[in-house]
């Protein structure tokens, strides 16, 4: 008989704890390897977690909804079905279970000490040490100077700076005694204070003394402060209105899009594209691509594959921001806009993009978007995009404004393609001719992108777009 432990797996780099959402096996069921047992959030995704041992699940550690560091135990497995299905196994095992659920419970609960370690000593500093976007963020929010960050120790591979750490350097702190001028407020210390005027001047004293008295009187009108706000009117959920509560996704989607508009000054510039030949090549080959792939022909790897052309004719869009540093990214890692059945919108990731044919894109990109809605991405597939694509026309619009996915600098819109009469110049004159235009909206971050900058790049991609070679192959 032997029992063993599932733990919470690392889903990500940077990703320190997960939430679960939803067991999907019941103790005392089967378990086969490598069969889902439960669904796991993250900041990134969400994701089923399964099996690394086949067995008879015994006990559930974490109940849904809890919040458990990466490494923590969450279940007991018998891996011996039939010695798990004996009645007395449960009542023998008692005991040790408890003692293990109670150490699992104690491996969530942070080490004060070990923050307080941290934060009272900062090594040498390592200057060009690599930083995870999320650290990065991490120590803007919380007012984290490079300097200090670069003398933060680092307990991942390398020495590099995880989310544990950083976090444990704000905890510890935290735990920092206040300073002295702080309790300068509190009403002990007007007391003190009150002592050194009683002895200067004896008569004023009793004066004194009675004033706070009638100051006094007004503090009992203060509290029907909370019963005001006690009182505040419910959303209305009468039978003109429905209440209904956002899910996970849209609540993180909602809070990240503030932040980013609160970040980062938007500013959109428009250019429209001729993507006539881009038309006429793909109504030429998607059936055939279609029966020789099994898959489909769409405009987004076109798109991706001529802002991958442009980032690397403008690098600087290829950044990040931290503080008064610009982060010069060199892999060019293009995010797709994918809508889900929800609703709600996620960002796979096509990594390398600058490295891919179209072939190798139009894969890329119907593997991405396909998991998304089956809610099969992994972390790493939203993880370090540099820039990001959204297809509006894809909804019928002609032209939107898109949000910067923080911490990219920029992201581009391209609109629903439409037919238009247009003046065609040829050898032997203008001409009045049915073209196919759509819209490039590029939103980018006016910090540290101008107006020549994001102006010239948008331009570029329609360049590119409008060049594009009608006999290439796929």
């Amino acid at each position: 008989m032997a029992r063993v432990e599932m733990v919470m797996p690392k889903m990500g780099e940077s990703i320190m704890e997960g939430t679960v959402l939803k067991w999907l096996k019941q103790v005392g069921d089967t378990i086969e390897q490598d069969e889902s047992v439960l669904e796991v959030a993250t900041d990134k995704v969400d994701t089923e977690v399964p099996a690394i041992h086949a067995g008879v699940l015994q006990q559930i550690l974490v109940e849904e909804g809890q919040v458990v560091a990466v490494g923590a135990p969450i279940a007991i497995v018998e891996t011996d079905a039939a010695a798990a299905s004996n009645g007395q196994a449960p009542a023998a095992t008692a005991a040790p279970a408890a003692e293990e659920e109670g150490a699992a419970e104690a491996a969530m609960v942070p080490h004060v000490p070990a923050a307080q370690s941290i934060s009272s000593q900062l090594g040498e500093a390592q200057p060009g040490r690599f930083y995870s976007p999320l650290v990065l963020n991490i120590a803007r929010e919380e007012g984290i100077s490079m300097a200090d960050l670069e003398r933060l120790p680092g307990t991942g591979q390398g020495g590099r700076v995880t989310k544990k750490d950083i976090l444990d350097y704000v905890a510890g702190r935290g735990q920092q005694p206040a300073p002295q001028a702080a309790s300068a407020d509190v009403t002990p210390a007007q007391h003190v204070a009150a002592a050194p005027a009683a002895a200067t001047a004896p008569q004023p004293a009793p004066a004194q003394v009675a004033a706070p008295a009638p100051a006094a009187q007004p503090a009992p009108a203060a509290k029907p402060a909370p019963a005001v706000q006690a009182s505040k009117p419910a959303p209305s959920v009468s039978g003109n209105q429905e209440l209904v509560e956002m899910d996970r996704m849209r609540k993180m989607i909602a809070q990240r899009m503030v932040d980013s508009k609160r970040i980062s000054p938007h500013v959109t510039s428009f250019v429209e594209a001729d993507v006539t030949e881009i038309v006429n090549w793909r109504n030429k080959h998607k059936d055939a691509y279609k029966k020789r792939e099994g898959e489909n022909l769409t405009f987004t790897p076109i798109f991706v594959q001529a802002i991958a052309r442009a980032i690397q004719d403008f690098p600087n869009i290829n950044v990040s921001v931290d503080g008064d540093y610009i982060i010069k990214k060199r892999d060019i890692n293009v995010g797709v806009a994918v809508a889900l059945p929800s609703g709600n919108l996620i960002v796979p990731v096509i990594h390398g993009a600058d490295q891919l044919n179209l072939n190798g894109l139009t894969k890329r990109v119907n593997d991405l978007a396909n998991r998304a809605r089956a809610n099969k991405l992994k972390p790493e597939d939203l993880e370090g995009g540099t820039y990001t694509l959204s297809n509006v026309g894809s909804f019928g619009n002609v032209m939107g404004t898109p949000i910067i996915m923080q911490p990219q600098v920029a992201i581009m819109a391209v609109g629903a393609i439409k037919k238009k009469p247009a003046v065609i110049e040829t050898p032997q004159g203008d001409l009045i001719g049915v073209r196919h235009f759509m819209f490039l909206s590029h939103s980018y971050d006016h910090r540290v992108v101008d107006g020549s900058l994001g102006g010239m790049f948008v331009r570029r991609v329609a360049d590119y777009l409008e060049q594009f070679d009608p006999n290439t192959a796929i």
